[in-house]
């Protein structure tokens, strides 16, 4: 097997080569027709490898959670603050920064906007729910979010935002039939990846009964509820994992029976449901409330 990086038959050079561009500080930004480097997968890791947009990218640089490898721009972007961040922080962390044309930024992308940057990283680390659970104290009471069946990556990222806002502890995902973090994800979630903990389960109805044996209350929103969420009382404010199902199908039967407890958002116009980031929103929203009383 060839190590990384030995097709092309270079090896690393000390000065930069003759017609390559310089970004701030000085350093050398490599030839500009070079592909962007991919790290190799990681079977322990949620995905989120490469990164595109420019909060997602400062956000990688700034929480320093996981290696970044490189960073592509695309060489006819206009300056402003988010990317003379970005290059300040990647020239601290000595990541190479490397300017192409838009094309190669267009072709590179696997989100339909990535505003003209990429960056390569390591992929996002799992966690055990055990983890989350140890860390819990009387004053700070485990807030969970668990995902049932969401495949839209859009949707993920939108959640992760809010589960960030709203102080989540971890978000539970299936390993199976629900989306991880792709660069879509990622850039939806606006830098949410980089902090909110993540603990991927092979069954999630095993997930949420390892939970409610640890003392966690568990509340699945779901249309047909008879309560609806502003009704959850003082729950809100005990050890809680808020549980939502993707849209159209819902909860799933198993996961439904593993439910403390099942609650509605009222609807008072003529939809039927909110999209699932607009619910997860809401709902984790409600528990800051009643735990904040404001």
């Amino acid at each position: 097997m060839k190590p990384r990086g030995s097709g092309s038959g270079r090896g690393p050079s000390r000065g930069a080569p003759r017609g390559t561009k310089k970004h701030r500080g000085g350093k050398p930004a490599s030839r500009e027709h070079d592909g962007p480097r991919t790290p190799r997968p990681d079977k322990h890791s949620l995905g989120g490898s490469q990164v595109e947009g420019r909060q997602a990218v400062r956000e990688l640089l700034i929480a320093r959670k996981r290696k970044a490898f490189e960073v592509l721009i695309s060489n006819d972007l206009d300056k402003n603050d988010i990317i003379d961040d970005i290059i300040e922080l990647a020239n601290d962390q000595r990541v190479p920064v490397r300017y192409v044309p838009r094309k190669e930024i267009e072709r590179e992308a696997r989100s339909e906007a990535p505003q003209g940057i990429i960056a390569t990283a390591a992929g996002i680390p799992e966690v055990e729910i055990g983890d989350i659970l140890k860390n819990a104290t009387p004053a700070r009471k485990p807030f969970f979010v668990a995902i049932d069946g969401v495949t839209d990556p859009g949707n993920l990222g939108a959640i992760l935002r809010s589960c960030d806002g709203a102080g989540v502890d971890a978000v539970v995902l299936p390993r199976h039939r629900a989306v991880h973090i792709t660069p879509t994800a990622a850039k939806s979630a606006a830098g949410a990846a980089e902090y909110v903990p993540m603990c991927i389960v092979g069954g999630l109805p095993t997930a949420l009964k390892q939970l409610k044996d640890a003392g966690v209350w568990i509340i699945g929103l779901h249309d047909a509820a008879d309560k609806n969420i502003f009704e959850m009382g003082s729950l809100a404010s005990e050890p809680v994992c808020l549980v939502l199902g993707a849209e159209g199908p819902g909860l799933s039967r198993l996961v439904r029976e593993r439910c403390d407890l099942l609650v509605s958002i009222p609807m008072l116009g003529a939809l039927s449901s909110l999209n699932v980031s607009a619910a997860a929103a809401l709902a984790t929203y409600e528990v800051v409330r009643a735990r904040t009383g404001k």
